[in-house]
């Protein structure tokens, strides 16, 4: 299990200074709203590619009482190793990088942390997902796989200034052919690896939803699947196979997307279509209830994956997660918590929420700025 056995913030969002030792595989986060509860999540969510849990952008994420920048640091239970992430300070034109560490080492990115730690999390936000745009499924798939392939994160970025240029030669120079034949011949490379990968997790995560199926669970499973044109190319295609299709989907389609003004065919036209399995219909169909069960179940399924391919479980972070559950769905999360054995934090408003936590789990009290253990 890759636990966090010690957790410091340094000028970090509401925390001048945070120095937290813990214990337990289920961590408890209480305090009114607005306490910072979920700023101790969101520097945990730093420890992955990305931009964490909320998605800021890291100036953000500076106190603002500061001078700009921070430190998050953590101490690991298992392997002892010490990871840290950050925002420098100013250089002489104002700029600050942003800093990762391993055992005081400066590594490259965030990508490195994942030879230590896997973090998944579920947050309110999510709570609209199946009802919600395609562009919300495909960043949620997209940190599905992630978790599992942390080198989707530089293919989807590469991706995405390879179809920038694109849409920038379209507009601007829609007569060099050649121009274009090259950036597309690099999108195709890249678009066919994208979505392979997102093929794959999807896959995984099925058969790991079909293994572990109960109907009488109060997460009902989720069917899952992939659509858009360059997912059936894959599906149907070798990858050099799908590359030719994915390439001729391009050049048909300039016209076309100089007017758009944007590529509408490949993984970012593509959507994540999930199905409430016991009721067989669109999730987006089930009642508020019935998606925060079935997404509840996705999250905890994918966290069983995570552990099986990469061999870490992970680190589980789960933001106001039980503030809208029943009795027995808040008392049959935190069975099924116990049963993953990854280390999972919680926040809630309630203490009373946590009260079916098994004596083992620990409390802490956050107030502004401050959190301690009960």
């Amino acid at each position: 299990m890759a636990a966090v056995a010690r957790l410091i913030l340094q000028d970090f969002r509401s925390y001048e200074a945070l120095d937290l030792t813990v214990g337990g595989q289920i961590v408890a986060l209480v305090g009114e709203n607005g306490a910072g509860k979920t700023n101790i999540l969101e520097a945990l969510s730093l420890f992955t590619p990305g931009r964490g849990l909320r998605r800021a952008d890291l100036a953000e994420m500076a106190r603002q009482e500061g001078e700009g920048a921070f430190a998050v640091s953590v101490a690991l239970a298992e392997d002892g190793a010490r990871l840290g992430v950050g925002l420098g300070p100013a250089d002489i034109e104002g700029k600050r990088a942003r800093l990762a560490r391993i055992d005081g080492v400066s590594v490259s990115s965030a990508l490195a942390f994942s030879e230590h730690l896997r973090v998944v999390w579920l947050t309110p936000d999510l709570d609209g997902l199946f009802r919600g745009a395609a562009g919300d499924r495909r960043r949620f798939l997209d940190r599905l796989v992630l978790a599992v392939d942390p080198a989707h994160a530089t293919r989807s970025n590469a991706l995405e200034r390879a179809l920038r240029s694109r849409n920038r030669i379209l507009e601007e120079s829609p007569h060099q052919t050649q121009w274009l034949d090259a950036v597309e011949r690099e999108i195709a490379e890249l678009g066919v690896a994208v979505a392979a990968a997102r093929a794959e997790t999807v896959a995984r995560l099925s058969a790991i939803i079909a293994e572990s199926r109960d109907a009488a669970s109060p997460f009902p499973h989720a069917g899952i699947a992939l659509s858009g044109e360059i997912d059936l190319l894959v599906a149907r295609h070798a990858a050099l196979d799908a590359e030719d299709g994915y390439r001729d989907l391009l050049r048909q389609g300039r016209a076309r997307d100089r007017a758009a003004g944007r590529t509408l065919a490949g993984p970012q036209a593509s959507d994540l279509e999930v199905r409430h399995g016991p009721k067989n219909i669109p999730a987006g169909q089930g009642s508020t209830g019935e998606q925060k069960a079935l997404l509840i179940g996705l999250v905890l399924a994918h966290a069983r994956l995570v552990a099986a391919m990469s061999g870490l479980k992970p680190l589980v972070l789960l933001d106001e997660i039980a503030a809208h559950l029943d009795p027995h769905r808040r008392a049959a999360l935190y069975e099924g918590l116990m049963a993953l054995g990854c280390q999972v934090w919680m926040t809630g408003a309630d203490p009373t929420l946590f009260t079916d936590l098994p004596e083992s789990a620990q409390r802490i009290r956050v107030e502004a700025g401050r959190a301690w253990a009960k």
